[in-house]
């Protein structure tokens, strides 16, 4: 269903019902509300949750920008390596606010907020400015966004510059195996049949690679980022994979050590990706953790 956030109209997904505590999950870069798992969503429901899922903006079924163009990444990443600051057709900010109009516009008063990659930064960033609105932060294969963090592996970023042999379909679909096979978690393969299926029905929803551009200027244009991460007072879990290829697990430590009082844990075996198994591991720590969290704060 859309709903009006922000002054944007962003489509959401919302499971489990009213009454119960509310987990509010943000996704990636260029990732929709599909990229989690209808599993993990039912196992966080089964723990007692009502679970929200939305599209960000400029991606899924949610208001686009391509009035905006996509500037010159090459451009920007020239001046982001030199120190200059990236520009962008919006912010990483404007994305926290889009989140928290899609609360608002479910009248949610508060939420445990949880962000996957480029959602952990969302979500840090939810948690620093709306902290009346946090019921607990978890910040998954994310970063602090800190200068002098270890990148991507090599052969990982000279994948992300790689353009598709075609524009068919299954050209698309086979390039996009080809970086998840990179980025996967090692010790829990999916197999070609199972990512093919993910990524071709998340293909057939939307498919917006401008609007993937411009969120990965809105992440290179957000620098202040870790010195806002001191201020969340929220409690806070950071969870990452130890096999991460995408945002080495030295991105996670720096986000938890910014962060007072979190609680970091390391995942064997987990890259950057949501396997079935992984998911399991995930929903694990996350369910006990917000539950301790409302035990707590109840009168």
């Amino acid at each position: 269903m859309k709903v009006t956030a922000n002054g944007l109209q962003i489509e959401v997904d919302d499971t489990g019902g009213e009454g119960r505590p509310v987990v509010l999950l943000i996704m990636g870069l260029g990732m929709q509300l599909v990229a989690w798992p209808n599993g993990f969503v039912r196992q966080l429901v089964d723990a007692g949750f009502r679970v929200v899922r939305h599209d960000n903006r400029d991606i899924g079924l949610s208001q686009g920008f391509d009035h905006a163009g996509t500037g010159n990444i090459v451009w920007e990443t020239v001046r982001h390596r030199l120190g200059l600051k990236v520009r962008s057709a919006y912010t990483l900010q404007d994305m926290t606010q889009d989140s928290i109009g899609v609360l608002d516009a479910l009248g949610i008063p508060k939420a445990h907020i949880v962000g996957a990659s480029m959602g952990g930064m969302i979500a840090q960033r939810l948690a620093a400015s709306a902290p009346q609105r946090v019921a607990s932060l978890v910040s998954i294969m994310s970063s602090s966004g800190a200068r002098g963090l270890p990148g991507p592996r090599r052969e990982v970023t000279a994948m992300l510059m790689r353009r598709p042999l075609g524009r068919s379909e299954a050209e698309l679909v086979a390039h996009s195996i080809k970086l998840l096979r990179l980025i996967q978690s090692p010790a829990y393969p999916q197999t070609d049949e199972e990512l093919a299926e993910r990524l071709t029905f998340s293909m057939r929803r939307s498919y917006r690679p401008a609007g993937l551009m411009r969120q990965m200027l809105a992440i290179g244009a957000d620098d202040d980022r870790p010195q806002i991460l001191p201020r969340i007072q929220r409690p806070t879990l950071v969870l990452h994979g130890e096999a991460d290829a995408l945002v080495p697990i030295a991105c996670g430590k720096d986000s938890a050590e910014r962060i007072p009082g979190s609680t970091f844990i390391g995942i064997p075996g987990m890259g950057h990706d949501l396997p079935p198994q992984v998911c399991t591991i995930l929903a694990n720590h996350i369910a006990p953790f917000a539950h301790a969290v409302d035990a707590k704060e109840k009168p």
